[in-house]
């Protein structure tokens, strides 16, 4: 069996880069379980040069599965172990745009991409669709968007992108940063809403519809991408999107430090669990059956079994196998991060 090392992605985030490898492992095991037939194993940690690799096996692994684990959130390069020496393995990636998408905007509060993209990664693995990860179109819903971390790695991956926010502000500055690097980039795009939405002479939210593709062929033989987002408060989600026309949900939720949770009973809450309560089964809704949820939270506020139980209540099954469990790290003094993925049954 061949082995391999992969070198990881230098991290920008200091206290996320301690937690980069056990985090790999993780997403590499699930990685292998999930899209590559179990073919992956005796993953360890091994010092080459100074640099540290994530090392596994991998059992006749083809181009097609090396375009898979292209998309490791933090895999930098792969290569083939050879006695002392490392070969360097070709491997693609999805990405479809400059990665300035994911990096250009700074704020404060605003979730680290490399983990933005693992969150990602493991809710698109969990669904019925892990096989089809780089030929499918997947819908990806961030209920949570504000933004726009999780809608840009969408776009990035080829997605159809829609997100909701209560927090007109960010979803203002998202709409001018988004329509601003699309002219800046000369993507081909089509701005198809951006206004205020009426039912019944009221103003119920606002939204912006962007139509989208990579290359101007593509635009002009229809193969484009959506960005739908939407100024209202999440537990509305259903009033701007159809009931089962969503293969992947995915949410950073706010960890009462730069943010607050709100609910319709509560208003503003640093309770996560309030949120996911009430929300919860809104986004379950949403869901194709065989879609995914991904979460993560503060557990210093919420912990992982009522968090789940949340999920259960929706009538979603929470995905509990082992390296589900190995997503918990720090993100700073106060926040103790962890990731909860549920799937709605086929």
């Amino acid at each position: 069996m061949t082995r391999y090392g992969l070198l990881i992605l230098p991290a920008t985030n200091r206290v996320y880069a301690r937690s980069a490898i056990d985090l790999t492992r993780a997403e590499l095991e699930i990685f292998g379980s999930s899209a590559l037939d179990g073919r992956i194993g005796e993953l360890d940690t091994e010092i080459v040069g100074g640099a540290t690799y994530v090392t596994f096996a991998g059992d006749g692994l083809t181009e097609r599965d090396l375009a898979v684990l292209g998309n490791l959130s933090a895999g930098y390069a792969l290569f083939e172990i050879v006695g002392d020496l490392l070969r360097p393995v070709e491997w693609s990636r999805l990405d479809r745009y400059d990665d300035d998408l994911l990096t250009i905007q700074k704020y404060p509060g605003k979730t680290n991409e490399q983990f933005t993209k693992l969150l990602l990664n493991v809710t698109l693995l969990a669904s019925d669709w892990a096989g089809e990860l780089t030929s499918r179109r997947f819908r990806v819903l961030d209920p949570l968007c504000g933004r726009g971390t999780t809608l840009n790695q969408a776009l990035m991956y080829g997605f159809d992108a829609a997100g909701i926010e209560r927090d007109q502000k960010d979803v203002e500055a998202y709409r001018a940063f988004v329509t601003t690097w699309l002219k800046q980039k000369r993507v081909k795009h089509r701005v198809l809403e951006s206004g205020p939405v009426r039912r019944e002479r009221k103003v119920v939210g606002r939204r912006v519809r962007i139509e989208l593709a990579p290359t101007r062929e593509e635009h002009k033989a229809g193969q484009t991408q959506l960005l739908d987002v939407v100024n209202a408060d999440t537990t509305r989600s259903a009033e701007f999107f159809r009931p089962e026309t969503v293969d992947l949900v995915v949410a950073d939720a706010p960890y009462g430090v730069q943010h607050g949770s709100r609910t319709a009973d509560q208003g503003l809450t640093r309770d996560p669990l309030a949120l996911l309560a009430e929300a919860a089964p809104v986004w379950a809704r949403l869901l194709r059956p065989g879609g995914a949820l991904g979460i993560s939270w503060n557990t210093h506020v919420a912990g992982r079994d009522d968090a789940a139980a949340a999920l259960a209540d929706a009538g979603l099954t929470v995905v509990d196998e082992e390296p589900y469990r190995a997503l918990r790290h720090r993100v700073d003094q106060s926040i103790m991060r962890d990731v909860l993925v549920a799937r709605r049954p086929a």
